[in-house]
């Protein structure tokens, strides 16, 4: 597969359906106002609790579903749970699928004996979490055995169908961690960029190392039914990232991705900023750690990011439950708080995030009570 021409990248944007972490739909009112996206929202309902039967918990990524197939109807809401029913980290195997109106059901629950293919440690869901125009979803796994980051594994990226079966494993190489995800679906082809978090990290034992890395993975995505996505080529778009052992977060490092146009924002945790990579889907080198975008003011500690539909970037704080909306120029322009829970108020409660369809809201998982929960 030729990697994604740029030239042909608007009109394929335009065409997808909703990325939720990379959501392309533009309302015309909101783009010529050129105002905030975040402050014209001043509620927040809870949706469900993202707890399936088997117990999991920690809901981490979120997704809006772009097309009705099989068990995937569009327009739902797809979660995955890091943890297991003893709250131990990096063992969830579930992700579950919720209705607009708050009806939730499971669509997939993963055992890693009886996977497709390789994935080093087994099953632990992180916030990587793409839906495909095909209907072929891509989970990762970041998993452990104990819940600390002492037995934590390389893990990989599971493929399942739209019928929330496994059918291949991406694991080995330049994949090490998967910790989260966004994608560029041009229907027929697609680009995964994952950031990666455990490159040296556990032999720190807790020391900073500036060994993360962002990953472009080109995929060829047939038609279910006429075989099943083929990585074609993985490319190192970004690296030298700050990450480190955590045991409240079991990891911390690159975080929340987003894709607007062809420049990919990382929500850069550990150095409290989001960067921006460059020409994200062509290039063939590494912008090393990008560019500055913003760093500190109400950013603390971001960690899901998504675009909105006027092309700001939208980051949940890991150290405060504030959303924050910040311009392509660097501007922190609004920001709300979303949970006060707990000590500090909202530490530790946010995660995951997507744009409803439209721009009517936005979708976030909060950890703290286990739910799925709409600013609108």
């Amino acid at each position: 597969m030729k990697r994604p021409n740029v030239s042909v990248l608007a009109s394929s944007v335009l065409l997808a359906s909703i990325l939720a972490v990379a959501l392309v739909f533009i309302p015309a009112a909101i783009r010529a106002a050129g105002s905030s996206f975040i402050g014209q929202f001043h509620t927040i309902s809870t949706l469900v609790s993202t707890v399936p039967r088997n117990g999991d918990v920690n809901p981490y990524g979120t997704v809006v579903v772009p097309q009705s197939l099989g068990k995937l109807t569009q327009g739902d809401v797809l979660v995955s749970n890091f943890n297991n029913s003893a709250n131990l980290q990096g063992t969830g195997t579930t992700i579950v699928e919720i209705s607009p109106g708050g009806t939730r059901r499971l669509f997939a629950q993963l055992d890693a004996s009886t996977l497709p293919g390789s994935c080093p440690g087994g099953v632990g869901l992180t916030t990587v979490l793409v839906a495909l125009q095909r209907g072929w979803v891509v989970v990762g796994s970041l998993p452990t055995s104990d819940g600390t980051s002492s037995t934590a594994a390389a893990g990989c990226l599971i493929v399942l169908d739209s019928n929330g079966n496994p059918v291949e494993t991406f694991s080995g190489g330049l994949i090490n961690g998967p910790w989260d995800m966004t994608a560029f679906d041009g229907g027929n082809e697609a680009a995964l960029f994952v950031t990666n978090v455990l490159n040296g990290t556990l032999a720190a034992h807790g020391r900073v190392v500036n060994r993360g890395t962002i990953i472009r993975i080109d995929l060829d995505v047939p038609q279910q039914g006429q075989g099943i996505p083929a990585a074609e080529e993985t490319t190192v778009i970004g690296s030298r990232f700050s990450e480190r052992t955590d045991p409240a977060a079991l990891v911390i490092g690159p975080t929340g991705v987003g894709l607007s146009g062809s420049t990919l924002y990382v929500a850069d945790s550990l150095n409290n900023r989001i960067a921006a990579i460059p020409n994200a889907l062509e290039r063939q080198t590494t912008a090393f750690t990008g560019k500055d975008v913003t760093s500190n003011g109400t950013i603390n500690d971001p960690l899901g990011l998504t675009i909105a539909p006027n092309g700001d970037i939208l980051t949940v704080n890991g150290n405060d439950g504030k959303i924050v909306e910040t311009t392509p120029g660097g501007n922190q322009i609004v920001h709300k708080l979303l949970d006060s829970t707990g000590s500090p108020p909202g530490a530790g409660c946010l995660f995951g995030l997507a744009v409803v369809p439209a721009g009517l809201g936005v979708y976030f998982v909060d950890d703290c009570d286990n739910t799925l929960k709409l600013l609108h």
